[in-house]
């Protein structure tokens, strides 16, 4: 159920403020999203019995009064009740300085509404979510057993944490992203690969469909060489095929090994340009005029004089002597060689290497 209606309140659970309110275009451009996301992952499209629907509260929400509401179903749930619930505790209580708006307050009512109208009109008689969330399920358990005498129930799971303690979440920071205009498929290969050997043990198991026998034998052959990350690694492979494709991935792999390995002018190439920038994230970047590449420039003037790559041409002499510079990951020969706009990977960039590890940017753009 995507919360098209909820989504304009914000649900106030394990929050010590209140969240930002999000207009109708918002929420609609997330869904849509949400949509396409979930589409990789279920198949909406399926006739088998119970196969995966996809609703949004806001089809049922959007026409219901203000009056209506608080009549058919504010009356089934006692303000006692409400003030129950461990996130109107926290936010009501001495320590907290920001209180709660009637907005969050009925959040819970709403999240209930939504349970009780799956259950009528869908059959549904079990609602999961994150631990955070028993509070609001719970509502929507004791809504359908006073407004009908059903039955339903609550299955919460522990929150998926960060090495900071903190939860994944859509609002919170430091968080990875399904859509890869926000993440991209290299980012989200690397984000696993960088998992403590804790967590990959435990997301392995999370996030993967792997067999036990297949995880724990995992589990021992990576305990035995701890530095190869076998753990990381399958982790890596089995969710970013699973959220993007094979192909991302092993492009991705492809764009890791050009900056940890031996590569060349042409795998550069076939990055695209927003993996490209993200793979060489956080390198020194000089911008020059374009101008200059138009026009030709020698190497020794650009990285001397225009981008302060060498503090002399001197030193770029004997590092060109010395085999150690290259340029889009060709080895420079000539210390005066002429470079221009041929050069330019996606027309802009120029990516230059001292030694094995030091790299360097060139963004080339006109100054008009």
């Amino acid at each position: 159920m995507i919360g098209g209606a909820t989504g304009m309140i914000g649900d106030p659970s394990l929050k010590s403020g209140e969240r930002n309110l999000l207009d109708e275009e918002t929420l609609r451009h997330n869904q849509e999203g949400i949509g396409r996301q979930l589409a990789k992952l279920l198949d909406f499209e399926s006739t088998a019995p119970n196969a995966a629907e996809l609703v949004n509260n806001y089809d049922w929400m959007k026409d219901y009064s203000f009056l209506n509401f608080i009549r058919d179903i504010g009356k089934h749930i006692t303000v006692n009740y409400m003030m129950a619930k461990d996130s109107v505790k926290k936010r009501l209580s001495a320590d907290s300085n920001v209180g709660m708006s009637f907005t969050e307050f009925s959040y819970q009512l709403l999240q209930g509404y939504d349970f009780l109208y799956l259950n009528e009109h869908k059959n549904c008689k079990l609602q999961m979510g994150g631990s955070d969330q028993w509070g609001n399920i719970t509502t929507g358990t004791e809504l359908i057993r006073r407004k009908n005498g059903g039955e339903a129930y609550a299955l919460t799971c522990p929150l998926i944490t960060k090495a900071d303690g903190g939860k994944f979440g859509k609002t919170e920071s430091g968080n990875i992203w399904l859509d890869p205009r926000y993440t991209s498929p290299y980012k989200f290969v690397q984000f696993w690969l960088n998992v403590s050997d804790a967590d990959a043990e435990k997301y392995i198991k999370i996030f993967t469909f792997l067999g036990r026998e297949e995880i724990e034998n995992l589990c021992v052959q990576h305990n035995k060489a701890p530095h190869l990350r076998l753990l990381q690694k399958r982790l890596a492979e089995e969710v970013t095929c699973m959220v993007h494709s094979r192909e991302e991935y092993e492009a991705a792999t492809e764009a890791a090994a050009i900056l940890f390995g031996s590569s060349s002018t042409e795998q550069l190439l076939r990055l695209d340009e927003k993996t490209f920038l993200d793979l060489f994230e956080g390198i020194p970047v000089f911008q020059v005029d374009l101008d200059l590449f138009k026009q030709g420039v020698k190497a020794v003037d650009l990285l001397a004089e225009h981008a302060a790559v060498f503090p002399s041409k001197g030193e770029m002499r004997k590092m060109v002597q010395n085999g150690g510079l290259s340029i889009n990951k060709n080895r420079c020969q000539q210390f005066d060689q002429l470079l221009d706009t041929s050069f330019l990977l996606h027309g802009r960039y120029l990516l230059i290497q001292k030694g094995k590890k030091n790299y360097f940017l060139i963004t080339a753009s006109s100054e008009n």
